[in-house]
């Protein structure tokens, strides 16, 4: 129901372990690579809508000849924009070469897209301006083959200040401080090393010509990431394609950012959702495999494939909030997740509606709570028959009464609908307040007026903003008793870092909730108690997460009551409450997925603590700029 959040970017690669020419003899086009990459795209476009980004290497090219292909948008339908153009491409491919149109060969030495390793890249923009030039994939080119380098990632790193200096310490001159640019820079420095090392090895005992074969045969990119990463601090997904066709994806040791792969005998395939691969290629869920936090697939030239470690693995600290609301929810595992987060919500909200099913109405926003929605209906249901058999065994009820009893069902309608075509594009507050709240429909006359309770569950409540200017005024408008909004997240009170846009602390509800609360108890001295803490760390690696020491003097239940309070509409008739996940539930419906900064502030990386601090000293500055 909050405001929308940039979040995650989504990746895909694609290596093809046989001849082009296989797959046109096999499925009657040179277009089957093309035809995946845009599946395995298209069924993550939930992970990138700002820009899109797509990168092709030939293999074996002969001097002279073009063999790396690259396209990038930010415009509006950008997958389709992409692979238009390509298909421009074939459509005229087919039409000049006629029969070698099914000639690989000649469409590698004559057309753009046809080669062998496919890249993929779908953006959100969590900071700065939203141009091509922000839009992965990045290349760094070279007249050597074995040191141009694609990258595409999905990271958001804490300390680029510190890799920055780094770089300009190693004598390069990076044209800009953002973390994309310094990585791709960081990894192209020791790949350069790297093919530097080997020509060395072989200067005067071969020609020059001789050592470029021995470089791509030799070098080893399980080293070059090794050196390369050793000193990120954030979550990350790096996937890369050096120009003589090996590549690699490269997982943090945290497993923050997730990252899966499918092989047989045909192709390699990488991508940041396991429904992408399933469906672009009908493999079974089992055989999809999950790149082991610290761990790098490397795809050879040749295409062979191993998953390496190389920086040493940590506690494993997966993100939650992917698993509650980014993620797609085709994924089983994703399914069951959040339909258990629903499910555990029962007691609270069996306590909120005082147990009064039958004046309870049940209902979700947005579409996809819809799962947690399932769960919580599940959940319901157990309980109904645990109590029916509790009257049956031991009140014997009547015949009327029982049949009553049997065939009593939780009562469930569609009460609020998001108006897809009602842009809000009135530019000042006042009148864009207005307006959002009518890219909402709600549904009249199924609600029995001052007698039913409404129990409306989200995927989550981060900022607030929503509830407060648009769905209580309208849910209020169908004049029930009560309104319980029902959160499958617990309370968002800490700022993301690695990868999701919230950065800012007062956005918050619960932070905003908490401020209130220190006023309420005279206790606004605290803030100044961990500004000067904040401001003292500076930039210790080993600060600890003072932000925390606000919310200590407070029941999680006393958050949630004012939060109830900050995001009540003045002029609201219904009575009202917000109820929450609780974190020690998250974990149950989310057992292998422990990443729960958002919530506890336990941040994974040194760099997560640093930041929360510094977000605090941001607010208290009255500064509204990210923390990293």
């Amino acid at each position: 129901m909050s405001d929308p959040i940039k979040h995650e970017c989504g990746v895909a690669l694609l290596r093809l372990r046989k001849s082009p020419q296989y797959y046109i003899d096999k499925y009657g086009t040179p277009a089957y690579a093309a035809k995946k990459m845009y599946i395995l795209m298209q069924k993550q476009h939930n992970r990138g809508q700002d820009g899109v980004g797509v990168a092709n290497i030939k293999l074996n090219m002969p001097a002279g000849t073009r063999y790396i292909s690259r396209y990038r948008t930010t415009n509006q339908q950008p997958i389709d924009e992409i692979f238009g153009k390509i298909s421009k491409k074939y459509n005229k491919a087919q039409k000049e070469g006629k029969e070698q149109f099914y000639n690989a060969q000649w469409m590698k030495e004559n057309y753009a897209f046809t080669g062998e390793v496919w890249l993929g890249h779908l953006r959100y923009g969590t900071h700065g301006k939203n141009n091509i030039e922000s839009c992965h994939p990045f290349l760094r080119q070279n007249n050597w083959r074995s040191r141009n380098l694609v990258m595409a990632g999905n990271f958001n790193m804490t300390n680029v200040d510190e890799l920055f200096d780094k770089l300009v310490t190693l004598g390069q001159h990076p044209k800009e401080k953002v973390d994309t640019v310094t990585v791709m820079e960081k990894i192209g420095h020791f790949l350069d090393e790297a093919n530097q090392a080997i020509f060395d090895q072989y200067r005067g005992k071969k020609t020059n010509q001789e050592i470029t074969d021995v470089i791509e045969d030799e070098i080893d990119l399980r080293r070059v990431l090794e050196k390369s990463c050793r000193d990120f601090d954030g979550g990350y997904t790096m996937t890369g394609m050096v120009g003589y066709g090996a590549s690699f994806v490269a997982r943090d040791p945290n497993g923050i950012r997730p990252a899966y792969y499918y092989a047989d005998d045909d192709v390699v395939v990488v991508a940041s959702e396991k429904p992408a691969i399933k469906t672009a290629f009908d493999c079974h869920y089992d055989d999809i495999q999950e790149i082991k936090p610290g761990h790098a697939l490397i795809i050879e030239k040749d295409g062979s494939y191993r998953e390496e470690q190389f920086i040493q693995p940590k506690e494993r600290k997966s993100c939650s909030f992917e698993r509650i609301y980014f993620s797609r929810g085709t994924d089983p595992d994703i399914y069951n997740e959040r339909r258990k987060l629903g499910e555990l919500l029962i007691p609270s909200v069996l306590k909120a509606v005082n147990f009064d099913l039958k004046n309870t109405v049940f209902s979700y926003i947005p579409n996809t709570a819809e799962t947690s929605f399932l769960g919580l209906l599940r959940g319901i249901d157990n309980y109904l028959i645990e109590k029916r058999k509790d009257i049956i065994l031991q009140n014997k009820p009547s015949v009327e009464s029982l049949e009553e009893l049997l065939s009593f069902r939780p009562r469930v309608e569609k009460l609020v609908l998001k108006d897809a075509k009602l842009r809000t594009f009135i530019t000042d507050d006042q009148h864009r307040d207005d307006l959002v709240a009518h890219v909402y429909d709600t549904t009249f006359e199924v609600i029995k007026k001052k007698t039913d309770t409404l129990v409306v569950i989200d995927d989550s409540i981060v900022r607030g903003t929503t509830l407060e200017k648009s769905i209580l005024t309208l849910l209020d408008r169908l004049e029930p008793k009560k309104v319980v909004i029902v959160s499958s997240a617990p309370q968002i009170r800490f700022p993301d870092c690695y990868g999701i846009d919230m950065s800012k602390m007062k956005e918050f509800v619960a932070f905003r909730a908490v401020l209130a609360l220190l006023k309420d108890h005279n206790k606004e001295y605290l803030l100044d108690e961990v500004y000067e803490k904040c401001l003292a760390a500076g930039s210790d690696r080993n600060q600890p997460n003072y932000v925390k020491e606000l919310y200590e003097p407070f029941t999680y239940e006393q958050v949630s009551e004012k939060i109830t309070d900050i995001v009540r509409p003045k002029n609201m008739k219904a009575e009202l409450e917000v109820v929450y996940q609780t974190v020690p539930d998250l974990h149950k419906a989310c057992p292998n997925h422990p990443g729960d900064w958002y919530f506890t502030g336990d941040y994974p990386t040194p760099g997560g603590n640093r930041v929360v601090n510094k977000a605090f000293v941001n607010f208290m500055k009255g500064v509204t700029v990210r923390a990293y």
